[in-house]
């Protein structure tokens, strides 16, 4: 068998109780033990140190982890997690600079084979390894080819129809501060004598996730609007010619 032809190696990390955010970030960087229990559980007591009940993670300390904890454990490497928007086409999403993606979803509970009327969030990785993208939920068998970026951006678009669905782009530090997961237009250079009124206004960028893990809907317009203002202002320049 040719190496084209190969399948690549992809280190897929299974459910063990309720690490599925332990097994994302595992499965995200591609390596064994990059994070263990005892680390995340660090997290959670940095994040909230003096209390009886940690609110990062479950009450047992089984896992369960919050957002913070993956945001705090994504720092130590490097990297960031921003929150998408995802009323926004993710089309707008500029693949060559994200490291991959974390997906919540929501995850019935089971004992045993008894099913609970409990309602859990499940961590998902999705990340692209030679060429094509993968789905690495820990709770799959086997890692669930998606395919190439159209594939993705399609993907994408079908499981952020969901209300209970949440995205998360994972980039460097660098890539959030010049904000590059996203696609960079340039504005057409516009006709002599012609002042358009841009609707970027200078507007700051959206924030990053608070602490405290909670989502700020009505403040968090990030920057896939721009996308929109630049199209509008392209096809009203175009209509002033």
């Amino acid at each position: 068998m040719s190496e084209m032809s190969a399948k690549p190696t992809i280190y897929h990390e299974k459910q063990i109780k309720e690490l599925c955010a332990l097994h994302a970030l595992n499965n995200l960087f591609q390596t064994r033990g990059t994070f263990s229990k005892s680390e995340l559980d660090a997290i959670c007591s940095r994040l909230s140190p003096n209390v009886w009940i940690n609110p990062h993670r479950s009450l047992l300390g089984l896992g369960n982890y919050d957002i913070n904890v993956i945001m705090a454990a994504l720092q130590k490497k490097g990297c960031e997690a921003i929150w998408f928007d995802k009323r926004k086409d993710p089309g707008c999403l500029d693949l060559a600079n994200i490291c991959g993606f974390i997906l919540n979803v929501p995850s019935d509970y089971k004992l045993g084979f008894v099913m609970l009327p409990l309602r859990r969030r499940h961590w998902i990785t999705i990340r692209q390894i030679q060429g094509n993208f993968y789905n690495l939920d820990s709770k799959l068998d086997s890692p669930q080819l998606i395919g190439r970026s159209c594939d993705l951006i399609a993907y994408l678009k079908e499981q952020l129809d969901s209300k209970e669905k949440e995205l998360f782009i994972v980039v460097s530090k660098e890539v959030e501060e010049k904000q590059l997961w996203m696609h960079q237009y340039v504005l057409p250079t516009p006709e002599p004598n012609y002042c358009p009124k841009l609707p970027l206004n200078g507007e700051s960028p959206s924030e990053s996730i608070s602490s405290n893990g909670q989502y700020d809907y009505n403040n968090r317009d990030a920057e896939c609007l721009k996308l929109n203002d630049v199209q509008n202002h392209i096809l009203s320049t175009e209509n002033n010619c």
